[in-house]
């Protein structure tokens, strides 16, 4: 078996970052050599930097704990360390962004989960089952910066996570999406750690999350565009009118989605068909943390739920249910995402998974 690749981890104290250390321990290809974070956490140990705030578990991976976090805002000390990084970083767009090129420019692939580089033209933002082909962009990417081994690929916001696939199921099947509303209920901890404070949550619901709902409009037409004379070119539909909430959940977005055929319109029987076999380049590369079943369709009249449901296909399925005709749209369903995996670090590592898969990693 060949040696595991070496990654590293920015931003590696939050909540995402720690999210990462979780579910790395032990990954077949990849192997944490490198933490860095803030320059208060920065010199010490990993198990210090977290301690009294390590929220992911019961321990901390052995493997990290150990470990010397560095300054995470100086790329140079990751040369030789790790071969390439996972961005959970926390601080202002335009310093991300210039923080993961900084990385990139070292000849130290990024992969993001931060928002900075959504909507660099160059820069892919992956929904692995979807938008695959993406990755063509990086030889462009590439060149305009005069990077040789380095690159920046993004994952979208958390909440598309949770309707993005049954729609390109559906555009794939040969059934184009005109227009959506979306209404997300989304968990508190999206907002990361420490989060909505537990007294503005407890018996309500915040109607309102800052950049939600513009996420939620325009992304999705970046991940279902194309790669145009080096840069990916915005699909023109599905038209979408969201509003986000936040909901004292846990962990597990939700969202009711309403939508509108652009012409012919299938049978309920005939999506549900669609949405249960559907699979796509993850599955057949057998990548370790893809879904054998990327979408689960669901029965019962009470489901999806959150607390039975988000951990579906180790959380990284999109449960759908309660799907019926709609009297403005065609038709309407609940769909379900975990947002902490696939929608933030499992999402992000399964990029990494592709990346390798598809030789991107090769000669670092």
């Amino acid at each position: 078996m060949s040696a595991k690749i070496k990654v590293g981890v920015l931003g590696a104290t939050g909540m995402v970052g720690q999210r990462y250390i979780k579910l790395l321990e032990n990954h077949p290809w990849f192997e944490v050599t490198y933490v860095a974070a803030s320059p208060r956490s920065a010199g010490k140990a990993y198990k210090d930097a977290v301690k009294n705030r390590w929220l992911i578990g019961e321990n901390i991976p052995s493997g990290v704990a150990d470990l010397i976090v560095e300054d995470a805002n100086d790329e140079k000390k990751a040369l030789g360390k790790c071969q390439f990084v996972f961005s959970a970083l926390e601080m202002g767009k335009e310093e991300i962004k210039a923080l993961e090129a900084a990385y990139a420019a070292e000849g130290i692939p990024v992969v993001s989960n931060a928002s900075a580089n959504r909507w660099t033209e160059d820069v892919p933002m992956l929904v692995p089952e979807i938008n695959y082909s993406h990755l063509d962009v990086i030889a462009e990417q590439k060149k305009h910066h005069g990077w040789d081994k380095g690159f920046i690929a993004v994952k979208p916001n958390c909440s598309l996570q949770t309707y993005m696939m049954p729609i390109h199921a559906l555009i794939q099947a040969g059934y184009p999406v005109k227009r959506m509303v979306v209404t997300t209920l989304q968990a508190t901890s999206g907002a990361g750690y420490p989060g909505v404070p537990s007294f503005d949550m407890i018996d309500n619901i915040v109607p309102f999350i800052g950049g939600e709902e513009e996420k939620t409009e325009k992304e999705c037409l970046k991940i279902l565009g194309k790669v145009q004379d080096g840069k990916i070119v915005n699909a023109e539909y599905p038209v979408v009118s969201s509003t986000c909430t936040r909901v004292p959940v846990i962990d597990g977005h939700t969202a009711c989605v309403s939508l509108e055929f652009a012409d012919k319109k299938p049978s309920l029987e005939e999506i549900e068909k669609i949405w249960t076999s559907y699979k796509s380049v993850p599955q057949e590369l057998n990548l370790p943390s893809a879904p054998e079943h990327p979408i689960v369709v669901r029965h019962e009249e009470n489901r999806p739920q959150p607390r039975r449901d988000r951990e579906t296909e180790k959380g990284m399925a999109c449960v759908i249910g309660r799907l019926r005709p709609c009297n403005v749209f065609d038709i309407k369903f609940v769909s379900l995402s975990h947002n902490t995996k696939r929608g933030a670090a499992l999402g992000g590592i399964l990029n990494a998974e592709l990346l390798k898969a598809k030789g991107f990693f090769d000669n670092l």
